[in-house]
């Protein structure tokens, strides 16, 4: 049998190529069209192709929380951590300042309690057990991971799950919120958030080698990327919220009605589930950093080309991605919402995430080899 031209090997790329540019394409109308061209819609264009290549930096760098933390935690190798860190502070030097200065802006700063200490650590066993965090998990579905397709519907039932006991968990005793910009000012919170995260960092790379330049390129991409979002949307940019939000779209087309519940009573989600998908900020960026994650797979011809898991994989994928989302909306969000958004937002409730995490990875670390099959490489999502 010969081999197939190089250009026939390339064509199922193209085509899924063309199909997510379309697709983001559709959305951009479908957003200006609703508003009709005005500066409201335009901002949401703009902020629908911001995800896109945030998804794309994500997918062409193989970005991603799941692996470094791993890799810290078993090699002492805090590179790509410490990379991750760099997101959050280049993303503060704009969300600090504005978000005191700015009129319709403000960061996460959340309560510090045992919702973010169990919910962090939740996610942190999911994110192992699964091998994504939740960019990780959406660039590499994006990128065509038929495990990440697996872990993306379960992370949207365990949203909803998480939804239902968020209400009663947040009446636990907990410590009021601590911003560093609303104690010290814009600027010496500004100081203060990037002493701490410098602090950690050099805690990550104390045993081991330092960034890559890739590394630092993709990090202050992604930093500046995340502080753009934040311009556009009032607001960190955030993942969970949107797969929540989805969760409970696809339970309220099955006749499973949410709306009783205290947390889908609250105005924000109450809002949003009365809504389109794209009106939500979390659910519309969701929707383009998939599409310029497999935009940008598919034009490096690296679209799919991993096998479905066994049995064991998608046990492992399902449990991972139910974790993930219970975590995340106990702990107020995920690695990007609660702990880059949260650290560059200048709240101590994000550095809370980063060591709260850590049991749950030190556990899911250890309950990897039970879900042990070739989808489970390092570079799986990250």
């Amino acid at each position: 049998m010969s081999e197939p031209s190089p250009r026939s090997r390339y064509l199922p790329d193209l085509a899924v190529l063309a199909v997510a540019a379309g697709l983001l394409l559709a959305a951009g109308m479908a957003l200006a069209r609703d508003g009709a061209w005005s500066p409201a819609a335009l901002l949401r264009v703009a902020l629908l192709a911001v995800a896109a290549a945030l998804g794309a930096v994500f997918q062409a760098n193989a970005f991603g929380y799941a692996s470094a933390f791993r890799a810290w935690m078993t090699r002492g190798d805090g590179s790509g951590l410490a990379a991750g860190v760099l997101v959050a502070a280049v993303a503060a030097l704009v969300i600090v300042p504005v978000s005191a200065f700015g009129a319709g802006y403000g960061g996460y700063v959340q309560p510090l309690g045992p919702p973010a200490v169990v919910g962090a650590a939740l996610f942190g066993l999911g994110m192992q057990l699964g091998n994504g965090c939740a960019s990780g998990t959406l660039y590499a579905a994006g990128g065509g991971s038929r495990r990440m397709w697996v872990v993306l519907p379960f992370f949207c039932a365990g949203g909803v799950l998480g939804s239902l006991v968020l209400p009663a968990a947040l009446e636990l005793p907990s410590l009021p919120p601590v911003g560093l910009g609303e104690i010290l000012g814009p600027w010496g919170g500004l100081a203060a958030t990037l002493a701490l995260a410098g602090t950690l960092a050099a805690l990550l790379l104390r045993r081991g080698p330092r960034p890559s330049a890739a590394q630092l390129r993709a990090a202050v991409a992604i930093g500046a990327l995340a502080a753009l979002a934040f311009l556009l949307s009032g607001q960190p940019w955030g993942v969970t919220s949107g797969l929540t939000l989805w969760g409970a779209k696809a339970a309220g087309a099955f006749g499973l009605d949410l709306t009783g519940n205290a947390y889908w009573s609250w105005d924000g989600p109450r809002q949003d589930l009365a809504g389109s998908l794209l009106a939500q900020d979390s659910s519309l960026m969701d929707i383009g950093f998939i599409l310029g994650a497999t935009c940008a797979a598919a034009w490096r011809g690296r679209f799919g080309g991993q096998p479905w898991p066994p049995l064991r994989g998608v046990i492992g994928a399902a449990a991972g991605g139910l974790l993930m989302g219970i975590g995340a909306r106990l702990a107020f969000g995920c690695n990007i919402g609660a702990m880059v958004g949260g650290i560059s937002s200048g709240s101590l409730h994000g550095f809370l995430w980063f060591f709260a995490a850590l049991p749950g990875c030190w556990l899911g670390i250890r309950l990897r080899p039970l879900f042990a099959d070739r989808a489970l490489s390092p570079v799986a999502a990250g």
